[in-house]
């Protein structure tokens, strides 16, 4: 268990809170019981932290952009040397399993690291445009709210680009998985960052989120999670005129063309939903299919589903843990029966726990066929195991409700026919779209249409958002 659970890391130090904001239990979801007390963080905690970011700042912007990279690489090298442990934190905290926990989460991290470091490398930081030199700086002090359910990517692809931009930073993890993040800001101070460039202070997003928010010394808030939260931070950021930049939800499309191979395309989508619990934001959570391979595509997202090893995190065969708490457990119940409700077929799954488990947040993998766009299950993010199949007569209709979301951060297209693959790509409205399963690129720009957000990260998609452009007019 982190040592640091009662401390937040402010001006290149683990302090105490200043005010007694008072403290949370720690669930392990796995379980359902309480393992730690982590400290909440009030007001003050966040003034003090935004102030030695704003005091740190003139010098590390100054700071060369070498300096800048050599102190990231040496973040990333003690990253890699704590990697067992990051994932064994990040299991903890939300449910991942181990495997899972290291291959994906935890190398998430160090993927964002190698390819910022890349990306800043080779990063036009100055250029000429006839007689004007053109040059990228970093922004400010940024204020970063992350997510529980990818906390190395979001907290990685948010800091690197920041720390090589010359930005000074005050981040709020989630507070439902803190531990992950309190492990990050250990690797910081072992990195020798100067003091203030980096601070940590955990606590909820009314008392500490709406400060960083807020604050006239914030330059700009980078948050990652629900619309109905990011709706909040940019009403908060409005009055001071702060950059923000927002990933939010999602509701992501998967197409399934009519001369795609159904059976490996539908077991790729439905496996993409079963992940990490359901709980991404991109995860292809509609399945569009030829109406006539309905039934077949229920059976076979049906059998991928009934295969899900479901159980303990800490099991190396475990596939599928449990969603990260008992209120989203509850949400994701509650759009299961809305499904059967509204008359989808359950093709797999159904509400209630997993056969033999019996504590925990685990969800049933569950699978509706014959559902239509008007349906709550079509309609709503679930973020968790659920996958809605829905049916097309013609492709013009499939990109039709595709499109017919208020979100668009991702999207999927299958098929073989690359012509009408592009076709239907360069149609969809949303940020990403993931042809034919491709690997995870992160030099690809992430990012969201719609109430799905604004800004892109990733790479030097990211440096590019944490900078500013000034213009030295006359030089040349």
């Amino acid at each position: 268990m982190n040592d640091h659970l009662g401390q937040f890391y402010i001006d290149g130090a683990w302090v105490h809170p200043s005010t007694g904001a008072g403290s949370m239990g720690l669930i392990d979801p796995s379980t359902g019981e309480e393992v730690a007390e982590l400290a909440l963080g009030a007001e003050a905690d966040a003034e003090a932290a935004i102030h030695a970011a704003r005091a740190a700042f003139p010098g590390w912007t100054a700071t060369p952009v070498a300096e800048r990279i050599a102190a990231l690489k040496r973040l990333r090298d003690l990253y890699e040397a704590r990697y067992e442990d990051m994932a064994q934190a990040i299991s903890l905290e939300m449910g991942a399993p181990i495997a899972f926990a290291r291959d994906s989460q935890a190398g998430a991290g160090l993927m964002h690291l190698d390819s910022t470091l890349k990306a800043a490398e080779s990063f036009e930081w100055e250029s000429w445009r006839g007689t004007t030199r053109i040059v990228r700086e970093g922004i400010g002090v940024c204020g970063l709210i992350t997510p529980w359910n990818w906390p190395m990517n979001q907290i990685v692809c948010k800091v690197a680009p920041a720390l090589v931009a010359g930005c000074t930073m005050v981040l709020k993890p989630s507070e439902i998985a803190p531990l992950s993040g309190l492990l990050f800001a250990e690797l910081v101070h072992e990195a020798e960052l100067p003091a203030g460039v980096f601070n940590l202070v955990n606590g909820t997003g009314p008392d500490v989120g709406a400060v960083l928010s807020s604050h006239p010394q914030v330059d700009m808030v980078s948050f990652t999670g629900s619309t109905r939260a990011g709706v909040e931070v940019a009403r908060a950021a409005a009055p001071t005129v702060k950059r923000v930049a927002q990933e939010l939800g999602g509701k992501s499309a998967n197409i399934i063309l009519p001369d795609a191979d159904l059976e490996a395309a539908v077991a790729e989508g439905a496996a993409g939903v079963f992940a990490n619990s359901g709980q991404s934001c991109d995860a292809p959570t509609r399945m569009l299919v030829p109406r006539a391979e309905m039934d077949r595509a229920a059976r076979i997202a049906a059998g991928v589903a009934e295969a899900q090893a479901v159980g303990d995190p800490r099991e190396e065969s475990t596939e599928m843990g449990p969603v990260i708490s008992q209120v989203q457990w509850d949400k994701i119940q509650g759009l299961i029966e809305a499904g059967i409700a509204e008359g989808a077929t359950l093709a797999a799954g159904g509400p209630g726990l997993p056969q033999g488990l019996n504590r925990g947040y685990y969800v049933r993998p569950t699978v509706f066929a014959d559902v239509t766009n008007g349906m709550r299950i079509a309609r709503e993010e679930i973020f968790g195991p659920v996958l809605s199949i829905l049916a097309y007569d013609s492709t013009d209709e499939a990109i039709a409700i595709a499109n017919d979301t208020p979100y668009g951060l991702a999207a999927y297209v299958q098929g073989t026919n690359m012509a009408e693959v592009e076709r239907v790509a360069r149609q969809l409205r949303a940020g990403q779209i993931q042809i034919n399963g491709p690997d995870w690129d992160t030099f690809a720009p992430f990012g969201g249409y719609k109430q799905s957000g604004n800004g892109r990260e990733y790479a030097d998609w990211a440096i590019h958002d944490f900078c500013e452009t000034k213009a030295l007019i006359g030089l040349g």
